[in-house]
């Protein structure tokens, strides 16, 4: 495809995008150059107010987990609306409860509490309260190219410059190797070499000031286009950490409830020395209700002595879809299937990118797949790129989202769990004529 600018494409009006962006942030980002409004869905489909139909392979941000519209989901928030949809977290509220019961069992944690919250950003923000409480210390570790949230605490945790609007903070961050397995400085050594090397700039960080209260570090960088260490790196950290004690913080806000197809999370794939001190979750839980949450052993989630509530978090409607999805996902085995069609997708991805001089790299587990989009003959990123493979999957029927860096050169492909094998099929078969149309 030609590299010079092109003129701006003619647009059909759009009187709902012209009222948009008379009354929201121009910094509100919108896909496409004709965006989309998306009027219902079904399964793992969604169709746009124009009558076309999609499959549906970004699931609104990984927040559509098991499916749209899914029968269990809609009966159980269509019932507990019928009873009562708000009340906060001064009463007893038994939905909450009850989820927070299975959430606990299913974390790993011994002893552990549950704190809900309405999204993954809040999610963040209350274990970076928790932690830095807890250790009497505002220094944070945190690890390049990740993504936290959009707060102003989370946003100064966040090792992504197109994510990170401000360099104020009311912490100290301080930025490690190791999320990054091909870029960087330590992207030609072996697996067994490029741990020992994030190992030892972890210690030389933690050896140069004040005892840090904790690392944050997602197990798959997320909107950092789904890159992800070797196994077993945020173990190796681990021995570290717990050596200066310094806490561990999982972010599971997108690798959480079996997304990535061999763990249910995803600091499983580094869990010799048990499971982190802190896990953050949110997107998936609810199949798009708004719910965030955080779990710790009870020392640390009681470190804060002073009154806190929650008005909007641990909402019963939200508790009840929580609830629904999640005993949808473990009765079907969502996760083995996140694992055994994750595992075709991925490799129809790469067969249908091998002849394309535009892809990089084609990477992920499960249902969380990223492909890496370069100028031909080199490693520099090509966001122009990108994007017209996202519009021409579009063209084709299929919608995917896009990350990466600071260049935005990832495209991301995370469908809802339950994806069937034909559906894989189907969608790789129009993400390879997207990319061959570069």
């Amino acid at each position: 495809m030609s590299r010079a600018a092109a003129p701006a494409p003619h647009r059909a009006p759009n009187p709902l995008l012209d009222r948009h962006r008379a009354v929201l942030p121009d910094w509100l980002a919108l896909y496409y150059a004709d965006p989309l409004e998306l009027s219902h869905g079904e399964g793992r489909h969604v169709w746009d107010t124009a009558g076309n139909k999609y499959l549906d392979f970004f699931g609104g941000i990984l927040t559509t987990m098991t499916a749209h519209a899914l029968p269990e989901v809609t009966k159980a928030v269509g019932e507990q609306a019928a009873r009562l949809i708000h009340s906060s977290t001064l009463y007893l509220n038994r939905p909450m409860v009850e989820l927070a019961e299975r959430i606990a069992a299913l974390s790993g944690i011994p002893d552990a509490r549950v704190f809900f919250t309405s999204s993954g950003t809040e999610a963040n923000d209350t274990a970076l309260l928790l932690a830095t409480a807890h250790r009497g210390s505002n220094q944070v570790l945190a690890m390049r190219n990740s993504y936290h949230g959009r707060s102003f605490s989370t946003v100064g945790i966040t090792g992504n410059r197109a994510w990170s609007p401000t360099g104020l903070s009311p912490l100290q961050t301080l930025y490690v190797h190791g999320g990054v397995r091909t870029r960087g400085p330590y992207a030609r050594l072996t697996d067994a070499e490029f741990t020992a090397a994030c190992v030892a700039d972890l210690e030389d960080l933690i050896g140069q000031g004040r005892t840090p209260a904790a690392l944050i570090a997602e197990p798959v960088q997320g909107v950092g286009g789904f890159t992800s260490p070797p196994d077993g790196l945020y173990a190796a950290f681990r021995e570290v950490l717990d050596r200066h004690g310094v806490l561990w913080i999982s972010d599971e806000v997108q690798t959480g409830w079996g997304r990535t197809g061999d763990h249910f999370w995803g600091w499983q794939a580094h869990d010799r020395n048990g499971p982190p001190d802190i896990v953050t979750f949110a997107k998936g839980i609810a199949n798009g209700m708004s719910v965030g949450g955080v779990i710790a052993r009870a020392e640390l989630m009681n470190t804060i002595d002073a009154n806190s509530i929650s008005t909007f978090g641990g909402s019963p409607i939200t508790m009840a879809a929580g609830l629904a999805n999640l005993s949808h996902l473990l009765e079907h085995d969502l996760q083995g299937n996140a694992r055994r069609v994750g595992g075709l997708l991925i490799e129809r991805l790469r067969a249908v990118a091998a002849g394309v001089p535009a892809v990089r790299e084609v990477r992920g587990r499960g249902l969380m797949i990223g492909i890496e989009i370069v100028r031909p003959g080199g490693d520099e990123p090509d966001p122009a790129a990108t994007t017209a493979v996202l519009e021409a999957a579009r063209a084709g029927g299929l919608l995917i989202g896009k990350g990466g860096g600071h260049h935005t050169s990832v495209l991301r492909i995370a469908p809802p769990l339950s994806l069937t094998v034909a559906e894989a099929e189907e969608g790789a078969a129009i993400l390879g004529r997207a990319l061959r149309a570069l």
